[in-house]
């Protein structure tokens, strides 16, 4: 099994590509630690596994939550070996740099942005105690080439959490420790469901797809499982591009 004697932290782990990822982690052996706002979400996870897992409730704005959550996974499994930092928010009322309000623009930034900066800023000292490990921070690909349609605090978060990412990485690579990002292209979650409940919207993201569908959550999974495993070893510092070919169709190199 990949993350046989592993510990993993995953938040978001109450649905879509956390919960996916956490289903996965244990399943490749990894003993979980399920983080989610919502505590029922999380305890769910964490039954659906079983005695590999622990369910924990957290707000990962607050960097109380994330000191804990982070104490809870080595006080639970005796260490920790991997965090998915995965928790964040995309708001409806998100749109072009010209209307979207200082309150969207905090919410957004808050959790997607300083919930990653506080996850890494309490886990890598435990993760050095256990003599390194890997984090995995989920970003977008709309950090590297913009989003069809308007979502400035969402795009500046993920691209915030790349920049974050690679100076991470470099400061701790001579201490066992990986860093990468994980870039989605869109992924059918019920979140995006809502979000794209108009067929018209829906086909604007659509479109732009050269594999001419959503992701799966399993596949973010299989790419979190990658980059959690000694598999990538030597992967540290990059941009995990998952997102079915976007990036490939409209970036050519300079």
């Amino acid at each position: 099994m990949r993350l046989e004697n592993k510990v993993a932290l995953i938040t978001g782990g109450g649905s879509g590509i956390g919960k996916a990822s956490c289903l996965l982690f244990a399943k490749e052996g990894a003993k979980v630690v399920v983080v989610d706002l919502k505590k029922e979400a999380a305890e769910a996870t964490a039954n659906e596994i079983g005695d590999n897992a622990r369910a924990f409730a957290a707000d990962i704005s607050k960097a109380s939550d994330c000191e804990a959550m982070v104490k809870f996974a080595e006080e639970s499994f005796g260490k920790l070996n991997v965090v998915f930092n995965n928790a964040g928010i995309f708001h409806a009322d998100d749109e072009s740099v010209t209307n979207t309000t200082e309150a969207i623009w905090d919410m957004v930034i808050n959790v997607n942005l300083k919930g990653v900066f506080l996850g890494c800023q309490y886990a890598i000292p435990a993760l050095l105690r256990a003599g390194g490990g890997s984090i995995i921070n989920t970003a977008s690909f709309v950090a590297i080439m913009g989003a069809a349609v308007p979502q400035i605090a969402y795009t500046a978060s993920k691209g915030g959490v790349l920049a974050m990412t690679r100076e991470i990485a470099v400061e701790f690579a001579r201490q066992n420790i990986r860093a990468n990002s994980l870039c989605p292209g869109p992924v059918e979650t019920p979140l995006l469901a809502e979000l794209l409940a108009d067929p018209a919207r829906r086909n604007r993201r659509l479109v732009h797809i050269p594999m001419g569908r959503f992701a799966r959550a399993e596949e973010m999974a299989n790419a979190a499982l990658f980059l959690a495993s000694d598999e990538s070893s030597f992967v540290t510092g990059t941009s995990f591009l998952v997102d079915g070919g976007i990036c490939g169709a409209y970036i050519t190199p300079e």
